[in-house]
């Protein structure tokens, strides 16, 4: 047996976390099942994105003991686009200072 376990931030600051103990190769595909995550946040499997440890990986990528699945949100922003508004804001308030 092995144990890992299965994390989904539904939104900045909260985290549904469940622990299991799975059959030696098993795989992403078998955790999101058990975890039972993907039902209770009304998740897809065919359009979710996972990965282990912050990597992006495949549904059929092997488990090892004590790895930590996880369940990506989409980007609602371009972190590119994002950073470059903040900055935008930043210069205009900036501007608008008595000197």
């Amino acid at each position: 047996m092995i144990h890992v376990e299965v994390v989904y931030c539904p939104r900045p600051g909260a985290i549904d976390s469940v622990e299991l103990s799975l059959q030696e190769g098993c795989t992403l595909r078998d955790a999101l099942a058990g975890s039972g995550l993907l039902l209770r946040h009304g998740l897809s499997l065919e359009t979710v994105t996972v990965g282990v440890w912050g990597r992006k990986q495949g549904l059929d990528a092997a488990l090892r003991s004590r790895d930590r699945v996880e369940i990506y949100r989409p980007l609602q922003c371009d972190p590119k686009e994002a950073r470059r508004l903040r900055y935008g804001e930043r210069a205009a308030a900036g501007k608008r200072r008595p000197a």
